[in-house]
Protein backbone atom coordinates (compact mmCIF):
# COMPACT_ATOMS: atom_id res chain seq x y z
CA UNK A 1 0.00 0.00 0.00
CA UNK A 2 1.28 3.44 -0.94
CA UNK A 3 1.54 5.74 2.08
CA UNK A 4 1.14 9.49 1.79
CA UNK A 5 2.18 12.44 3.92
CA UNK A 6 1.06 16.06 3.61
CA UNK A 7 4.30 17.96 4.14
CA UNK A 8 2.39 21.19 4.69
CA UNK A 9 0.74 19.60 7.74
CA UNK A 10 4.19 18.56 8.98
CA UNK A 11 5.57 22.07 8.43
CA UNK A 12 2.62 23.65 10.26
CA UNK A 13 3.17 21.21 13.12
CA UNK A 14 6.86 22.17 13.32
CA UNK A 15 6.08 25.89 13.19
CA UNK A 16 3.49 25.46 15.97
CA UNK A 17 5.98 23.53 18.12
CA UNK A 18 8.57 26.27 17.67
CA UNK A 19 6.10 29.09 18.29
CA UNK A 20 4.49 27.77 21.47
CA UNK A 21 7.67 26.35 22.99
CA UNK A 22 9.63 29.54 22.28
CA UNK A 23 6.75 31.59 23.69
CA UNK A 24 6.89 29.43 26.82
CA UNK A 25 10.60 30.19 27.13
CA UNK A 26 10.21 33.93 26.51
CA UNK A 27 7.37 34.20 29.03
CA UNK A 28 8.97 31.69 31.42
CA UNK A 29 5.78 29.63 31.26
CA UNK A 30 6.35 25.89 31.69
CA UNK A 31 2.61 25.38 31.12
CA UNK A 32 3.14 26.21 27.43
CA UNK A 33 5.92 23.62 27.24
CA UNK A 34 3.64 21.10 28.92
CA UNK A 35 0.83 22.01 26.49
CA UNK A 36 3.04 21.34 23.45
CA UNK A 37 4.38 18.14 24.99
CA UNK A 38 0.85 16.88 25.60
CA UNK A 39 -0.30 17.89 22.10
CA UNK A 40 2.61 15.94 20.62
CA UNK A 41 2.05 12.91 22.87
CA UNK A 42 -1.65 12.72 22.05
CA UNK A 43 -0.93 13.18 18.33
CA UNK A 44 1.67 10.41 18.43
CA UNK A 45 -0.62 7.93 20.17
CA UNK A 46 -3.81 9.01 18.34
CA UNK A 47 -2.76 10.58 15.00
CA UNK A 48 -6.34 11.65 14.22
CA UNK A 49 -6.40 13.74 17.40
CA UNK A 50 -3.23 15.72 16.65
CA UNK A 51 -4.28 19.29 17.54
CA UNK A 52 -1.92 21.22 15.27
CA UNK A 53 -2.77 18.93 12.35
CA UNK A 54 -6.48 19.42 13.05
CA UNK A 55 -6.06 23.22 13.02
CA UNK A 56 -4.38 22.87 9.63
CA UNK A 57 -7.01 20.44 8.27
CA UNK A 58 -10.10 22.21 9.61
CA UNK A 59 -9.17 25.88 9.44
CA UNK A 60 -6.12 26.70 7.36
CA UNK A 61 -6.36 24.30 4.42
CA UNK A 62 -10.10 24.73 3.73
CA UNK A 63 -9.70 28.52 3.68
CA UNK A 64 -6.76 28.30 1.29
CA UNK A 65 -4.39 29.86 3.83
CA UNK A 66 -2.08 26.86 3.46
CA UNK A 67 -2.01 24.54 0.44
CA UNK A 68 -1.50 20.79 0.77
CA UNK A 69 1.69 19.20 -0.53
CA UNK A 70 1.02 15.48 -0.45
CA UNK A 71 3.94 13.18 -1.22
CA UNK A 72 4.57 9.46 -1.11
CA UNK A 73 6.20 8.87 2.27
CA UNK A 74 5.83 6.72 5.36
CA UNK A 75 4.22 8.65 8.24
CA UNK A 76 5.77 6.30 10.87
CA UNK A 77 9.17 8.07 11.08
CA UNK A 78 7.40 11.41 11.50
CA UNK A 79 5.22 10.03 14.31
CA UNK A 80 8.35 8.58 15.94
CA UNK A 81 10.07 11.99 15.76
CA UNK A 82 6.97 13.64 17.22
CA UNK A 83 6.96 11.10 20.05
CA UNK A 84 10.59 11.85 20.84
CA UNK A 85 9.78 15.57 20.86
CA UNK A 86 6.87 14.86 23.21
CA UNK A 87 9.16 12.99 25.60
CA UNK A 88 11.70 15.82 25.61
CA UNK A 89 9.02 18.46 26.23
CA UNK A 90 7.29 16.44 28.94
CA UNK A 91 10.66 15.92 30.66
CA UNK A 92 11.39 19.62 30.18
CA UNK A 93 8.12 20.68 31.77
CA UNK A 94 8.60 18.23 34.67
CA UNK A 95 12.04 19.72 35.34
CA UNK A 96 10.66 23.26 35.08
CA UNK A 97 7.82 22.54 37.52
CA UNK A 98 10.08 20.76 40.00
CA UNK A 99 12.93 23.29 39.72
CA UNK A 100 11.49 26.57 38.39
CA UNK A 101 13.79 28.23 35.89
CA UNK A 102 15.85 25.04 35.63
CA UNK A 103 18.58 25.26 33.00
CA UNK A 104 18.14 21.53 32.29
CA UNK A 105 14.41 22.04 31.72
CA UNK A 106 14.93 24.88 29.28
CA UNK A 107 17.79 23.02 27.56
CA UNK A 108 15.43 20.13 26.76
CA UNK A 109 12.88 22.60 25.38
CA UNK A 110 15.54 24.31 23.27
CA UNK A 111 16.66 20.98 21.82
CA UNK A 112 13.11 20.53 20.52
CA UNK A 113 12.95 24.12 19.23
CA UNK A 114 16.25 23.76 17.36
CA UNK A 115 15.46 20.34 15.87
CA UNK A 116 11.98 21.48 14.80
CA UNK A 117 13.57 24.55 13.17
CA UNK A 118 16.15 22.41 11.36
CA UNK A 119 13.28 20.30 10.03
CA UNK A 120 11.15 23.32 9.12
CA UNK A 121 13.87 25.33 7.38
CA UNK A 122 16.31 22.68 6.11
CA UNK A 123 14.03 19.64 5.63
CA UNK A 124 16.15 17.41 7.84
CA UNK A 125 14.21 15.44 10.43
CA UNK A 126 16.64 14.24 13.11
CA UNK A 127 13.97 12.01 14.69
CA UNK A 128 13.27 10.42 11.29
CA UNK A 129 17.00 9.83 10.87
CA UNK A 130 17.13 8.04 14.24
CA UNK A 131 14.04 6.02 13.27
CA UNK A 132 15.68 4.85 10.02
CA UNK A 133 18.90 3.95 11.85
CA UNK A 134 16.98 1.92 14.43
CA UNK A 135 15.05 0.24 11.60
CA UNK A 136 18.30 -0.54 9.77
CA UNK A 137 19.57 -2.21 12.94
CA UNK A 138 16.37 -4.25 13.15
CA UNK A 139 15.16 -2.51 16.30
CA UNK A 140 11.89 -1.30 14.77
CA UNK A 141 9.71 -4.11 13.53
CA UNK A 142 6.05 -3.11 13.60
CA UNK A 143 6.01 -0.19 11.14
CA UNK A 144 5.19 -2.09 7.96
Amino acid sequence: MVKKVDTTALKFNQASIIFFTLLGFLLNQPLLVLFVGLVLAVGTIFPGAALFKQVYLSLLRPRGILKPNVITDDPAPHRFAQGVGALFLLASSAALFLLPGSAAGWLLAWIVIVLAAVNLFFNFCAGCFVYYQLDRLGLITNHR
